[in-house]
């Protein structure tokens, strides 16, 4: 997304806020909005003409918000409305940048709400342990994948496997990001959980262990790497008994590798090394 594009983005995300936070149901007016502006995403992949005229800077902004207004107006609450209203008054740099704009939006819409809730981490754990899942489901992750299902085809077979098993805006989360693949279900899912880490004033620390770590452990862990990083740190964690021991820890594009089974091969390594001499 250009410069111009991120600007336009977050003058609505401000309105956006205020909106969501001087309404009388924070945690149904957030719910709503997100979920509206994903079906205002729907309209305009199918249709490229409306979606360029809304993104056309040649158009005053009046135009462009009769455009959209004209569209979806009567099928959008007023709260949705006024955001639409504010995205079509913003400079967009293309008609793809507005699409990602508004897929952002939606995302916060809906984590907005889960804060308001009281479950924004758990909603940031939900997302990354399922992101996990689908690492481990390798057939499954084919079939979310796959460039030729419909999207409410891969909605519908995701939504069979967390129904009931994950808060709401997990669920909501979960079934838009399958629904718009970036790149593939497990880094798209680990991505809006970093999302949520962020929105947390956190950054993500992946981390791999070869044994389970309890809540101390992950504090103590977050703790470190906070002395290291000079940030506040989000621990995601999962299992991989092959480590044999100790853990991997990634955070960004940093890997520090702590595992037994690291150590043995960086062990054989230097022995290869020391027979060749």
């Amino acid at each position: 997304m250009k410069a111009a594009s991120r600007e336009a983005r977050n003058n609505v995300a401000e309105k956006l806020d205020e909106l969501i936070r001087t309404s009388g149901d924070t945690v149904a007016v957030a719910a709503q909005i997100g979920t509206e502006l994903f079906l205002v995403v729907d309209q305009l992949d199918l249709d490229r003409s409306l979606r360029v005229a809304v993104a056309d800077n040649a158009l005053d902004a009046d135009q462009r918000e009769g455009i959209l207004l004209t569209v979806f107006g009567e099928k959008v609450a007023e709260p949705t409305a006024q955001i639409l209203r504010a995205v079509a008054r913003e400079e967009w740099s293309s008609s793809r940048d507005l699409r990602t704009g508004l897929v952002w939006l939606g995302r916060r819409a809906l984590l907005l709400g889960a804060e308001n809730q009281g479950t924004l981490e758990e909603v940031e754990d939900e997302l990354f342990q399922l992101s996990v899942l689908l690492e481990q489901e390798k057939q499954l992750t084919q079939l979310l994948a796959d460039r030729t299902a419909g999207a409410q085809q891969k909605r519908g077979l995701l939504a069979n496997v967390i129904y009931g098993k994950v808060t709401m805006f997990t669920e909501a989360l979960a079934l838009q990001v399958i629904g718009r693949p970036e790149h593939n279900p497990v880094d798209d899912l680990a991505a809006v959980a970093a999302l949520v880490a962020d929105m947390r004033g956190k950054a993500v620390a992946r981390v791999t262990s070869a044994e389970a770590l309890d809540a101390s452990q992950r504090e103590a862990l977050a703790g470190k790497l906070e002395t290291i990083y000079g940030r506040e740190m989000a621990i995601h964690t999962e299992v991989d008994p092959s480590l044999l021991g100790g853990m991997i820890i990634r955070v960004g594009h940093e890997e520090i590798d702590g595992s037994t089974r690291g150590k043995l091969a960086r062990l054989r390594a230097d022995l290869a090394a020391e027979m060749a001499y």
